[in-house]
């Protein structure tokens, strides 16, 4: 309980150092059509309701995660964006996939990278609870045409922070998706993509290899992560700020800080509330991660969302019951 009125506490700080919203118009997540358009997206406004994000797409019985079929289920329930996974097969083919293995999201057993794209269309996708489906594992190349006009994809490279993939590996991973954002490379056409990175450093690869129109979501978790994204010459309106699991008391002045810049502040429920079993309770702590006013909340589940109160007022109004 105390935890609890730590958190609306600094909520209200949040909220009483947020500039005034004038009149706000809800920016159009399924028409990105330049990069301008990801930045009006990804721009703080205290006005605006709290955003869900759909981890690995978003899964719901029957429909699988990182799948586009799920994404358009999720896209049909609640305004989202989509984080989303993929793996190299043998021969080089970007597949949808989380893990480097078939064995948990699929019928089929062992490495992605063993298999050649042919090869893994023997198999089909299973969800949460271990249903087979009818779909197939799709390409990267599939993902990005169904989302063109229709949603925006945050890319989470997975090889970056696998602590089984050699450094050489990793550099050589960061090339590919630099080749790939840069005039002439096959995502270049995509404005709909942002790129999820696990430091500074980089976020600066692709910067200093001339990629100045992407939108970065980037971890900031302490004063000091935050003072050294101020002082690269990355600007603030390039990067969405992941603040961890929850938000924390003692990041307040950062989080205005952050606010005041424009930038949106994400948590991420996936090894929390998510894997909270009884769903009146996953209900409840969904309820409190709202009541947090956070900007962004990622899930697995973000069809739970959909009847959850996400309205600033209506966020406002149970942090007023709390405190009876």
């Amino acid at each position: 309980m105390k935890k609890a009125i730590l958190i609306i506490a600094g909520t209200l700080c949040l909220a009483a150092c947020a500039p005034k919203a004038a009149e706000y118009t809800e920016p159009d997540h399924q028409n990105i059509t330049c990069f301008e358009d990801m930045q009006a997206y990804f721009t703080y406004n205290p006005a605006r309701d709290i955003v869900i994000s759909s981890h690995r797409g978003g899964m719901m019985p029957g429909f699988p995660e990182n799948c586009s079929a799920s994404c358009e289920n999720t896209l049909s329930l609640i305004p989202t964006f989509f984080e989303v996974d993929f793996s190299f097969t043998k021969d080089s083919v970007l597949v949808m996939m989380h893990d480097f293995t078939l064995d948990r999201t699929t019928t089929g057993k062992g490495w992605i990278r063993d298999y050649t794209y042919e090869e893994l269309q023997q198999f089909n996708l299973v969800d949460r609870d271990e249903n087979v489906t009818p779909y197939k594992i799709p390409t990267l190349n599939e993902m990005l045409a169904w989302s063109k006009g229709k949603a925006i994809l945050n890319f989470d490279n997975k090889y970056i922070s696998d602590k089984d993939t050699s450094p050489e590996d990793k550099l050589g991973c960061l090339e590919y998706y630099a080749k790939q954002l840069l005039p002439g490379g096959d995502w270049a056409d995509y404005p709909n993509i942002m790129i999820t990175v696990r430091s500074l450093d980089e976020a600066l690869f692709y910067w200093n290899r001339g990629i100045h129109d992407v939108m970065f979501s980037a971890e900031i978790t302490s004063p000091e992560i935050y003072e050294a994204f101020d002082a690269s010459p990355i600007p603030w309106d390039h990067f969405l700020a992941y603040v961890h699991q929850t938000l924390n008391p003692d990041m307040y002045e950062v989080y205005n800080k952050l606010h005041e810049q424009g930038v949106m502040l994400m948590i991420a429920v996936s090894p929390t509330s998510d894997t909270v079993r009884n769903p009146t309770d996953r209900r409840a702590a969904y309820l409190q991660n709202l009541i947090s006013e956070p900007d962004v909340i990622e899930t697995d589940y973000p069809a739970e969302f959909v009847d959850l109160p996400r309205s600033r007022k209506a966020l406002r109004d149970l942090q007023a019951t709390y405190r009876k």
